[in-house]
């Protein structure tokens, strides 16, 4: 065989090698939901790659018989042709024995080199470019190969098998997609700019629902305008004017006795249409949901759809009230700062290396803002009120802090045990951290 005809065959082998390397990047980079896309859209070529990667044996078995067999007949085929060209060369140079083996070592590097960079390196990164395009480009004729190789393929797929039974291994990939998997991709996403930071952030938020206690969105205890059962009608009208809400708990006695609520735009109904305003009028007071301060926000939501309500009372296992928390508390936990909150802002930023949050601020808006990447004892507390005590195991007074992944948290006023504000600063400069 001449050099010249041997110089093609390497260069098919390679070709082919490289078609086996595309095949078998293709199919394991594809992505189940792009190729589901395109089955749905009529690509039954699609549909093949998909039955692929749920029974992968056979296939990667047909990929690497046809890998290794052609490895080694390129090694055979280089050898032949290359070496002698280099032992003629290499002759002018060095002793016969000596050129020989250079010879072989140059043939050899050479033939590696352009299969290492044309069969396996290249194709492969071209493959996982678009692996879903090149997946079902190639699915067609790889079938056609898996029946012609079908004798080798099923002694070597039993053998393969046998060797994941006797080590206990799993021979299907685990296609289920989780929570983390979507909050990775949309993170991917808002990096490439496909989608906008404040987007991504309220993805991660909806799925933070099944996490975060209804107490993290709810107005606490001390923050709840609410009226007694036997108030007057002008008792009832100072305390909305001076607290507007647009639903107030009714309560007998005292806050721990709720009784049902009322909805403003029926008390403005009243006042409108001249009516006085009796609270003991059961026609006024709606039934009202009572849920415990342990459900989820995702729990809550469910409850708000099952009674048709969006307003609910929270108590804790001593059947004491802990704070209400409305629809709208848990939509502000999803969309974060795309919405602009009625009340006063919990964290404001003082500088850039300092914030002032105020104590009842969810925790996981804490670690949100700082970018904290975890929080001790955390299922512990739900506030950072909760963090503070929970660190310092006493209620914290004035000038007390706590240092915690490079923060310093110094409370700052405090109001009848209740922490107010919290100054949260660098404990050292970034660049020294």
């Amino acid at each position: 065989m001449d050099l010249s005809t041997s110089l093609l065959l390497i260069a098919l082998l390679i070709a082919a090698s490289a078609f086996f390397s595309v095949a078998e990047i293709a199919v394991a980079a594809s992505r189940r939901l792009r190729l589901r896309q395109l089955a749905d859209e009529g690509d039954p070529r699609a549909e093949r790659v998909l039955r692929v990667q749920e029974q992968p044996g056979p296939y990667f078995t047909v990929v690497q018989i046809g890998q290794n067999a052609i490895a080694i007949l390129g090694g055979i085929v280089g050898e032949g042709a290359l070496s002698p060209a280099f032992h003629v060369l290499l002759s002018l140079w060095l002793p016969r024995p000596t050129a020989e083996t250079a010879a072989f070592l140059c043939s050899f590097l050479v033939v590696t080199s352009l299969f290492i960079l044309f069969a396996d390196l290249f194709p492969k990164r071209l493959g996982m470019t678009a692996p879903e395009r090149f997946a079902v480009a190639v699915v067609r004729p790889m079938r056609t190969l898996a029946v012609l190789l079908a004798p080798f393929a099923w002694v070597y797929a039993k053998a393969a098998d046998g060797l994941f039974a006797l080590f206990g291994l799993p021979t299907q990939r685990d296609d289920r997609i989780t929570s983390e998997d979507i909050i990775a991709m949309t993170e991917a996403g808002a990096l490439a700019g496909v989608l906008a930071a404040r987007e991504q952030q309220v993805i991660a938020n909806v799925f933070e629902l099944d996490s975060r206690t209804v107490a993290s969105a709810m107005s606490p205890r001390d923050r709840v305008a609410y009226f007694l059962r036997d108030d007057s009608d002008a008792i009832v009208r100072a305390r909305i004017a001076a607290e507007p809400f647009s639903t107030y708990p009714v309560c007998e006695g005292d806050i721990d006795h709720v009784v049902g609520y009322v909805d403003a735009k029926d008390l403005f109904q009243r006042v409108l249409n001249g009516q006085p305003i009796s609270l003991a009028d059961d026609s006024l007071v709606r039934k009202v949901l009572i849920v415990p301060d342990r459900l989820t926000l995702a729990e809550v939501l469910e409850q708000f759809r099952l009674v048709g309500e969006d307003f609910a009372v929270i108590v804790n296992e001593y059947s004491l009230v802990v704070g209400v928390v409305t629809l709208n508390d848990v939509m502000s936990t999803v969309m974060g700062d795309l919405i602009s909150p009625l009340d006063e802002e919990q964290i404001v930023r003082r500088d850039e290396h300092s914030w002032l949050i105020d104590g009842v601020t969810p925790i996981q808006d804490v670690v949100h803002a700082l970018g904290i990447d975890e929080l001790p004892h955390e299922g512990e507390y739900e506030t950072l009120a909760g963090f503070l005590m929970v660190m310092l195991r006493r209620v914290p007074r004035r000038t007390d802090s706590v240092l915690w992944s490079g923060y310093k948290f110094e409370v700052m006023d405090v109001d009848s045990y209740r922490i107010d504000q919290v100054l949260v600063s660098r404990a050292v400069a970034p660049a020294a951290a």
